[in-house]
């Protein structure tokens, strides 16, 4: 007996190797990081309401039924948006921000901290051969819009900022501002005849827009009103037709594929007047516009949407007393606040669009999955 014992000591002395250190830099040399694959998308639809804040968009849900199309979004982040310059962003920084991923001071439209232009997402995919737009229910020369195109360092220059239109080959654009092009106190020009003469079809509000051809290989450039359109409450009707036409304009248009910026402008008006009945009213027409998109590209198969904000405006809260047929709100601000703002995605890579990053990233994301290249001028 104690022969079995002494030989099963030898055993696990002599038969049994020491085990080896692993050192810190063995161990990660050793660990492979997963390599995920995502589909690229050839079509970007990039979806603004300005000033849509998580409790705008709490409110336009409940004002429809509890039921908002951002719930068909699989993907959902938040991105910071402050500017260079304070804590709380005005509408020219953060789209600067999204178009141009670098972050400025308030008032900049498509320049960096210095004044100087930086090249935007429009532009690049000018650039790389793709075709390119923008809609909004505010001037097209406001504020985002503009900063996807022009290079300015004040957003009100509205005057200098239509000049900068000149200088691009967007394909579509639709909004507000035709006096800025037609009316020029500054030089005297009249911008739309320099659009026809750049090979653009030249349209306004007194024809319709399913009259439009969406066949056309031109350029096509939609003035919806002479100022600022109206709100939609007071008759505004465009922004669902003209994103439609958008869609099916840059489809046919140009095979490599397309960006398209959509923003629903006047969220943010509802939200400095302070009137709860302005914001529901424009949520709910950038609503069947989310609806729209995403039903659009699921069946495209090849296009990515993002839906955001620039900031939340007003300070929006919905008070105890609300009742689901009776919605009380209180604002605590007439301007922006400084509150992280929800991104949702859907389509061929939507997962880079999850987490929490600052608002520049989304310029990063998208470039990244159009497959541009990041450059200054």
């Amino acid at each position: 007996m104690n022969n079995v014992i002494w030989a099963f000591v030898l055993v696990l002395t002599f038969g049994c190797k020491p085990q080896q250190q692993i050192t810190p830099e063995q161990l990660t040399s050793t660990i492979q990081e997963p390599q995920i694959e995502y589909k690229q998308p050839k079509n970007i639809v990039f979806l603004i309401g300005d000033g849509m804040g998580l409790t705008q968009i709490t409110l336009g849900m409940l004002a429809n039924g509890d039921r908002t199309a951002l719930e068909d979004y699989p993907v959902v982040g938040l991105h910071k948006c402050r500017s260079s310059d304070a804590l709380i962003t005005d509408s020219a920084a953060a789209a600067t921000a999204f178009a141009c991923g670098v972050r400025t001071y308030n008032g900049a439209i498509g320049v960096d901290q210095d004044t100087l232009p930086v090249k935007t997402v429009l532009e690049m995919a000018e650039d790389s051969g793709l075709g390119t737009g923008l809609i909004a229910t505010s001037t097209i020369v406001h504020a985002t819009p503009a900063s996807y195109i022009a290079h300015n360092k004040y957003r009100k220059n509205y005057e200098a900022i239509a000049a900068d239109f000149m200088n691009t080959e967007v394909d579509l654009m639709i909004g507000g501002g035709k006096k800025y092009f037609e009316r020029r106190e500054f030089d005297d020009m009249n911008l739309l005849d320099t659009l026809k003469s750049n090979g653009y079809e030249v349209y306004d509000f007194l024809t319709e827009l399913d009259a439009i051809p969406v066949e056309t290989k031109s350029n096509v450039a939609y003035f919806s009103a002479d100022t600022d359109p109206l709100p939609v409450a007071q008759g505004r009707d465009y922004l669902l037709p003209a994103t439609k036409y958008g869609l099916d304009y840059l489809k046919q248009k140009n095979s490599e594929g397309f960006f398209l910026m959509v923003e629903g402008s006047q969220i943010d008006w509802g939200g400095h007047a302070n009137l709860q009945e302005y914001v529901i009213s424009e949520y709910l027409e950038f609503d069947t516009v989310i609806e729209y998109v995403r039903a659009w590209a699921e069946e495209d198969g090849e296009t990515l949407v993002v839906v955001t904000a620039d900031h939340e405006t007003g300070g929006l809260a919905i008070q105890p007393e609300s009742k689901m047929d009776s919605l009380v709100t209180a604002f605590t601000s007439t301007y922006h606040t400084g509150v992280m703002i929800p991104v949702f995605a859907f389509g061929p890579g939507s997962e880079a669009f999850s987490g929490i990053y600052d608002n520049t990233e989304i310029f990063d994301k998208m470039v990244h999955a159009l497959d541009l290249n990041k450059a200054k001028y």
